[in-house]
């Protein structure tokens, strides 16, 4: 952002590099991944791709815990935070914990993208994206690897890094196209089913550009009413009563619906069945997870930080779409043949539970001693949702037939017999997604009504649990056809992936379990992250 002086000089911008160097070794690890895209050989881009993204992914998030332990504290202990170049980027604590977690799951997508043991030597994208379907330029691209996916990784986990760290609705917009366009191009990058997966790329950028209208609509309606994009001021000016609330309310809704779709909420929610079965998976694995928290994060932001005083103006509208994106997240999912697409249908319903936490208290001012806010509940979730997630999907990849990955729910019978190992951990992510005692996915629930109820808001919860009662069905209805259906000569089998997916899935499953039983050193580190700076 260019600062001017009273004089009309230019001013230098003040750039605090010493806290914000993790996000630059990402967008600067992807800017050289694109040059070995360029200039190395062809032979050795995988590794060098690989090496480079892992590498970074690792430091950047060894530079977070140690950022992280910098910033200043208040008495309590918890994150006071700064601001990192003239309020345009806000590194407080729960910026810290996003983050971490954003890079978490983009470690995770690292692990699943190298993947090449799976599909027989070769990985799930294609050799040529260029490349029409069944013509003899995709025949002979058939070895070939299309290791650009890890430069657009890195450049989609940067957008999701900066987009809840905004401090302004000008950067939040530019991360929110920084984090989606690599996205759009990755979902239609699939070896197999191409035309599938290229529909799902046009679908995602289609609704994502309709969206990204609406959000950058809302922001010029928000600066004709506050005179400042920055979240403070806006804020500011809310509670002052300034300006016309015509142009405020609107604006908010505007704002609000450009979010909403990267959440995946109803009624937003229809690009996700269609860009989650028709990506590659382990593209689908990683943007369930990561999206999601970094979405969640800045929403949570913009609507604690400049929309906090007119918290009754939103609040009744976020009411209506909690229960409506429960709802029909929940009774689509019931219906669904499809695993990746029932899945999807399933993280609509969790976008519901999820905000229902965000109608909870969010100030440690409004809530009893010992109590959780809203944002120590949604963080906590995130990092439940997120996690088993990602692992459920990573094991949709393993189960395959001839013609390659086979996510047909019936195709699945018997393989609780055939491999009960990846059966057994398929079946622990589904418990954790419904919410089953000693799952991680009870303790996040269990966070999130408590704080919505806390806060007044008894008719979402009552909506919650009764969802959550419903959703077990689709989740057992899919153990029961492992365990309990016979094999027959069309069912589908495991591949036995390599040391990369079995670490991505182990460490998902040891999570799911561990916070099920102790999930008290997660939400000590959510209450240490502290409230967001204003």
């Amino acid at each position: 952002m260019i600062a001017l002086a009273a004089d009309d000089t230019f001013v230098k911008p003040h750039l605090e590099y010493g806290s914000l160097w993790p996000i630059l070794v990402i967008f600067g690890a992807a800017c050289l991944g694109v040059l070995i895209e360029a200039f190395l050989p062809r032979k050795w881009r995988y590794v060098a791709q690989f090496g480079t993204t892992l590498v970074a992914m690792v430091v950047a998030l060894v530079g977070v815990g140690f950022v992280a332990n910098g910033l200043p504290k208040l008495g309590d202990g918890t994150a006071r935070g700064l601001f990192g170049s003239e309020g345009t980027i806000a590194l407080d604590g729960p910026t810290m914990f996003l983050w971490g977690l954003v890079l978490v799951f983009g470690l995770g997508g690292v692990l699943l993208f190298a993947e090449r043991r799976v599909e027989a030597g070769v990985s799930a994208f294609a050799g040529q994206a260029a490349a029409l379907p069944g013509t003899e330029s995709e025949r002979q691209a058939q070895g070939l690897d299309h290791t650009e996916v890890y430069p657009l990784l890195l450049f989609a986990v940067g957008g999701m890094m900066l987009f809840p760290a905004s401090g302004d609705l000008l950067t939040m917009f530019v991360a929110l196209e920084v984090l989606s366009l690599p996205l759009y191009l990755l979902c239609g990058l699939a070896r197999r089913r191409r035309l599938l997966s290229q529909e799902a790329a046009m679908k995602y950028f289609l609704l994502g550009a309709f969206s990204s209208g609406f959000f950058l609509y809302g922001v010029a309606l928000i600066y004709g009413y506050a005179g400042s994009m920055d979240f403070g001021a806006i804020n500011e000016a809310v509670r002052n009563n300034a300006g016309n609330q015509t142009l405020l309310v609107i604006g908010m809704g505007m704002l609000t619906v450009g979010l909403l779709f990267k959440v995946g909420a109803a009624p937003f929610q229809a690009w996700m069945p269609d860009v989650y079965q028709g990506a590659p998976t382990a593209v689908t694995a990683f943007m369930a997870a990561a999206t999601k928290a970094a979405a969640f994060g800045a929403m949570l932001r913009l609507f604690y930080v400049a929309f906090g005083e007119a918290r009754w103006t939103w609040q009744p509208m976020l009411w209506v779409i909690a229960i409506l994106t429960m709802i029909v997240g929940t009774v689509l999912a019931l219906v669904q043949t499809d695993m990746k697409r029932m899945l999807a249908y399933s993280s609509v319903a969790h976008t519901g539970f999820l905000l229902t936490g965000v109608l909870g208290l969010q100030g440690v001012n409004d809530i009893h001693p010992g109590q959780i806010t809203s944002l120590q509940a949604v963080l906590f979730y995130l990092v439940t949702y997120g996690l088993t997630t990602l692992g459920a999907f990573a094991v949709v990849g393993l189960v395959r037939d001839s013609a390659g990955e086979q996510s047909t729910i019936s195709r699945w019978a018997g393989l609780g017999k055939h491999s009960p190992v990846v059966a057994g951990v398929f079946a622990l992510f589904l418990l954790g997604m419904a919410g089953i005692p000693l799952t991680s996915g009870f303790t996040g629930k269990w966070a999130v009504f408590e704080v919505a109820l806390a806060a007044g808001a008894w008719p979402v919860v009552i909506v919650a649990v009764i969802a959550s009662a419903a959703a077990a069905y689709f989740y057992v209805r899919v153990i029961v056809v492992m365990y309990f259906h016979e094999p027959d000569s069309d069912s589908a089998h495991v591949v036995h992936p390599s040391i990369l997916s079995a670490t991505a899935i182990g460490i998902a499953a040891a999570a799911t379990v561990a916070l099920g039983i102790l999930p008290g050193p997660v939400l000590d580190l959510t209450r240490t992250a502290g409230q967001f700076i204003r």
